[in-house]
């Protein structure tokens, strides 16, 4: 699971910049781009995405890897977000 109403609790009480790493977090790719938003909506100051040109045949955490266009596309959005929250990318 990923908590995310953590973050805001931990802005509360400290100056650190709070990371988020949905990948980690859910470890499937298909939650991935959601969680993403939701973080940058919450008010996460950066996120860990994890990445591979061929999720399928990585080595390693292929399950929880978006592709280069998964994320490509990904930013589009997680721009809007950011924008509509008074924050920026």
């Amino acid at each position: 699971t990923l908590p995310l109403a953590i973050v805001p609790e931990v802005h509360r009480i400290s100056h650190l910049p709070i990371i988020v790493d949905p990948s980690q977090g859910t470890g499937h790719a298909h939650l991935v781009p959601d969680m993403c938003r939701a973080a940058v909506a919450c008010g996460a100051d950066g996120l860990i995405i994890e990445c591979h040109n061929d999720p399928e045949h990585a080595l390693t955490d292929g399950a929880q890897s978006i592709t280069p266009q998964g994320l490509k596309s990904l930013m589009a959005s997680l721009k809007k977000i950011a924008a509509a929250v008074d924050r920026e990318i």
